[in-house]
């Protein structure tokens, strides 16, 4: 489905619309109706499920999305925390420099400084997209944080939290003080983050107010012990940095242990590779075939990283593969930084072990990114009908209720619905036109079963009356007990484990 199509779609259905619509809508800002809330909820939690799934030492926390300047000063997002901007000279837009190259120069600019993209950008001789000005500005490296004033004196400067992670690496004293003092530790947070993008574009994917689900782990880089029999013979399609030198872009599949064997990556890291691929492919439903392991180059990846996979799935109706997650070793990069600008020294003491300071593996992942992915590959025409194919654990709404006949049926539905919402199962009433019209309206909606209560039902009584149970996907009919029916369907709404959790 092309982009404008899908977003008109979501937008119908009060999944998501741009925030402000009355006033024009306000850029890089999108409001969740509750079809995407719910979904975004259920998103969530699956996530939490899996990932906090992989250890009993992984934790999640909430804290506060607000940092004191002290903060992002000893992080480095003060002083690296940009991209870089380029303005026209006649009408004054401005423009991310990497987006105006991305058809002239798909493998990007990381890496370059700000005289490199102007030399290029003058070699291509672009011009302005908003007036066709060949006047662009040199690039300038253009900071992201929303500054804000901090306290009644205004003289305080805090920031809205560029990312997610930093407030795992404050509260890891705090965790490790509260917990068993031991490694690994994993500390996840689900949150909003705040960037200032100088061109949002691709509706969930440059926004100015996103949420991230991230896991940091803390660990011993002289011991961290995991389960790699679990993942060993895992397949993982990887695009290693040769190979992407090479001008190749699909990926080569190869297993967990040959990335470990000859290619020079540590166990615990290909470990949670490859349980994020899992996570894409087992849980989301996301196509194996779609899915690919980007490799950062050194110049490539953010400045506090040793080792950067992005998680990378191939979507039509953004013309190719999208960054929706990645897995980055970011060393002790961070704990060293926030311990010289704190002043308080964050190595720990491991029973029987020397003092040390621990490195961190980071799992990040794009809600929005991952919701907008749901409906680009899940969703389309069946024939003459449009299905949403979420896992029934995601789908907003699990079960619809539907009467066969509104006044010799409704008020059985509308109890059996009540009843069901009452067991924990989203349930939705709903007794408007023809039975095929609720089917198409739940189907596009993404709603895995429906349930009809018609005159059988009343004949047999509230303890004994069957309805028909409509499974989404094969359309498959059978007589059910209503009674049982919450029974019948919590396993399918549970969400997955990780496999030995």
């Amino acid at each position: 489905m092309k982009h404008d199509e899908l977003f008109a779609l979501l937008r119908r259905r009060g999944v998501l619309w741009p925030s402000a619509e009355i006033y024009g809508g306000a850029q890089g800002l999108y409001d969740y109706g509750p079809l995407g809330a719910a979904l975004k909820r259920r998103l969530e939690e699956a996530w939490s499920a899996w990932f906090l799934g992989l250890s009993p030492d992984y934790h999640r926390i909430e804290p506060a999305e607000i940092l004191p300047e002290a903060v992002v000063r000893a992080s480095g997002h003060l002083e690296n925390f940009t991209d870089p901007e380029v303005t026209c000279e006649a009408c004054h837009a401005a423009f991310r420099a990497d987006t105006l190259l991305e058809k002239v120069r798909p493998e990007g600019i990381d890496g370059l400084s700000s005289a490199q993209i102007g030399e290029i950008l003058r070699a291509q001789q672009l011009r302005c997209p908003s007036c066709g000005s060949p006047e662009l500005s040199v690039p300038r490296p253009f900071n992201l944080m929303f500054g804000l004033d901090f306290g009644p004196t205004g003289k305080e400067r805090a920031y809205l939290q560029p990312e997610t992670a930093q407030a795992s690496y404050l509260a890891f004293a705090r965790m490790w003080d509260v917990g068993r003092h031991r490694l690994p530790l994993g500390i996840a947070v689900i949150g909003k983050a705040y960037r200032n993008e100088i061109a949002p574009r691709q509706v969930l994917f440059r926004m100015r107010a996103f949420t991230q689900a991230e896991l940091q782990i803390f660990f011993d880089p002289e011991s961290f012990p995991v389960p790699f029999d679990r993942v060993r013979a895992e397949r993982l399609p990887v695009l290693r940095v040769g190979p992407r030198s090479r001008g190749e872009e699909s990926p080569e599949v190869v297993s967990a242990e040959e990335l470990v064997r000859t290619g020079g990556l540590p166990e615990f890291y290909v470990y949670h590779l490859a349980e994020t691929v899992r996570f894409y492919r087992d849980v989301l439903g996301y196509p194996a075939e779609a899915i690919r392991l980007f490799e950062k180059s050194e110049s490539e990846r953010a400045f506090y990283n040793k080792i950067q996979f992005d998680v990378e799935v191939h979507l039509e109706s953004l013309g190719g593969y999208k960054e929706l997650g990645a897995v980055h070793y970011r060393g002790d990069y961070d704990l060293g930084r926030h311990s010289e600008g704190s002043g308080r020294d964050l190595s720990v003491h491991p029973t029987g072990r020397p003092p040390l300071r621990p490195n961190v593996l980071e799992l990040t992942f794009g809600v929005d990114r991952n919701l907008w992915a749901l409906a680009d590959l899940h969703l389309g025409k069946d024939g003459e009908r449009t299905r949403w194919k979420l896992p029934a654990f995601l789908a907003p709404v699990a079960v619809g209720v539907f009467p066969l006949i509104e006044k010799d049926h409704g008020s059985f539905a509308r109890a059996l619905a009540h009843d069901l919402r009452a067991a924990g199962i989203p349930a939705q009433y709903d007794d408007a036109s023809s039975i095929g019209k609720r089917y198409a309206r739940m189907d596009e909606a993404g709603t895995p079963f429906c349930v009809t209560v018609d005159g059988a039902t009343i004949a047999d009584g509230p303890e004994q009356g069957t309805v028909t149970l409509r499974a989404r996907d094969s359309r498959a009919q059978e007589r059910v007990p209503a009674a049982a029916l919450a029974a019948r369907l919590r396993p399918f709404l549970v969400p997955p484990l990780p496999p030995g959790a």
